[in-house]
């Protein structure tokens, strides 16, 4: 009977779906970059890292779809590549935090008094430390890299989340269902896992999509700088660094990772808008 019941609510919620072209659409794009991150890991049209010197700078032909670098290697190949290094960086530092921010959010809630205020002051010090700046001194200490990249937007996300799970916690702990739970003798952990994160699940879920395409700007803006995926990994960032002083002489160099970032953010975006139309109620009802 679960079963059957998970299965309709599942078939409704597509159904109310289906409706939303913002939803769709974002689905779509997120679908397709997953797909060719996964893909990247088998197949390429050309070895990323394959350098073919008479072959610089050509354009988008039958043989290189999107041309080729300063140094004959695949623009496409890089790109497919770049996709899976950034899902992996914007994953990971979303999942640090997600992972820490929520059970602070939650614990500050949940306990009030002088451990929502160290949890609070905690957030206002990691927010005064955006993850470019958490970045340039993370790497200036243990040098740059992709992990340290991960490092710094996972804890800038930390308070993003742990902020955004108190406000919407403190808002339950007035609802009657929690205090006929709180009469009934559930003690303040029980009620946080049994009650109060079910019923902020979905607006978290919406967070974190937010979140992933804003991590996915940071990780390119910090491999623009240096500071993040290291040669030879290819980088969207760092293709856009790279061919900044051949913007006259093969603009396409810039032009496809920019669409690239610029896709993906935007498909992220419009995918957390969707969600956040279909999982709130309040905004169904005005439908």
């Amino acid at each position: 009977m679960l079963s059957e019941a998970r299965a309709v609510s599942l078939r409704e919620f597509w159904l109310r779906g289906r409706g939303q072209a913002n939803l769709m659409i974002g689905l779509a794009v997120t679908l397709l970059l997953i797909a060719v991150a996964v893909l990247s890991l088998v197949w390429t049209p050309y070895p990323i890292n394959a350098i073919d010197i008479p072959a610089k700078l050509q354009p988008p032909s039958a043989a290189h779809w999107l041309g080729t670098d300063q140094f004959g290697r695949d623009v496409l190949s890089r790109i497919m590549a770049g996709a899976r290094n950034s899902i992996a960086v914007s994953l990971v530092a979303v999942g640090i935090g997600a992972g820490l921010g929520v059970p602070l959010g939650a614990l500050a809630a949940a306990r009030r008094g002088w451990v929502e205020e160290v949890v609070m002051r905690f957030n206002d010090f990691t927010f005064a430390f955006p993850a470019l700046l958490s970045a340039v001194m993370i790497t200036s200490l243990f040098g740059p890299g992709a992990i340290n990249a991960i490092i710094a937007i996972g804890i800038f996300n930390i308070p993003v989340f742990a902020r955004l799970t108190r406000g919407a916690a403190l808002s339950l702990w007035q609802r009657d269902f929690v205090l006929a739970a709180r009469v009934a003798g559930r003690g303040r952990t029980r009620i946080t896992l049994d009650h109060i994160l079910p019923n902020i699940a979905s607006l978290l879920i919406v967070q974190m999509t937010i979140q992933f395409a804003l991590a996915i700007l940071a990780e390119a803006g910090l491999s623009y700088l240096g500071l993040g995926t290291q040669p030879p990994d290819p980088s969207w960032g760092k293709m856009l660094n790279e061919a900044q002083t051949l913007m006259f002489l093969a603009p396409q160099l810039a032009i496809f990772p920019g669409l690239a970032i610029m896709a993906t953010v935007l498909g992220l975006n419009l995918l957390g808008d969707g969600l956040r139309d279909l999982l709130d109620p309040r905004l169904r009802r005005l439908r």
